[in-house]
């Protein structure tokens, strides 16, 4: 019968394209949070997956994020200087923000992060770049969990500070830079990341809030 299970499962991930090492999910996530300096020397003898990591990690993370951004913003909602920001649109909006920025800021930070790695006498890996940003991410997605509760977006935005702490501790071990130029690369890779954030922030704003008709100035209660 455990057998039976076991083959099931992993025929599931099979679907899916998932190892069976991304059961371990929710390890992975306590490891890089509470040990990142052992995790990420676990991380660096693994084997890069670009497509794994995606649909193993970064969508069931970002997926819960922005699954938290649609129930607060769509159910629960905030009201700020007397207007109103809530509703089903809204609840859409946020969490289609938070899934769409979550996963393309990845790609694009570890693609300067890969482009600029020579630069630094890093070595250029992008699965290794990618896996260096990806896992750097995770604080900010854990405390996207907290938009559940508008109020405390804030806080769980303040989360993402410490993933800028595991960037910095994984660029060596990820990406081999010299401690002469780990300071200069991570500098630079700090700037490209808020850049990501800030430009595909602006651009899904562009697009996204004519289709769903939403305006910030909407008096509360109507």
């Amino acid at each position: 019968m455990n057998k039976i299970v076991r083959i099931h499962i992993k025929n599931i991930l099979h679907l899916f394209y998932l190892k069976p090492t991304a059961m371990n999910l929710f390890d992975r996530v306590k490891n890089i949070i509470t040990r990142p300096n052992s995790e990420w020397d676990v991380i660096s003898t693994e084997t890069p997956d670009v497509r794994g990591i995606t649909m193993g990690y970064i969508l069931p993370l970002a997926g819960l994020a922005a699954l938290a951004a649609f129930i607060g913003y769509g159910l629960i909602g905030v009201t700020f200087m007397g207007f109103r920001v809530a509703g089903f649109d809204w609840g859409l909006y946020q969490a289609l923000n938070v899934l769409i920025v979550s996963v393309g800021s990845v790609f694009l930070t570890a693609f300067v992060v890969d482009a600029l790695a020579p630069s630094f006498d890093a070595e250029k890996n992008f699965d290794r770049s990618f896996q260096l940003v990806a896992y750097s991410y995770t604080p900010g997605w854990i405390g996207g969990l907290l938009m559940i509760f508008p109020p405390l977006g804030i806080i769980g935005s303040l989360f993402g500070l410490y993933g800028l702490y595991l960037l910095y501790l994984g660029l060596p071990k990820l990406k081999k830079v010299p401690a002469d130029k780990l300071v200069g690369y991570f500098v630079v890779t700090l700037v490209v990341l808020i850049a990501s954030y800030f430009v595909l922030g602006l651009i899904l704003t562009a697009i996204m809030r004519p289709i769903f008709g939403l305006n910030y100035y909407t008096p509360a209660g109507y």
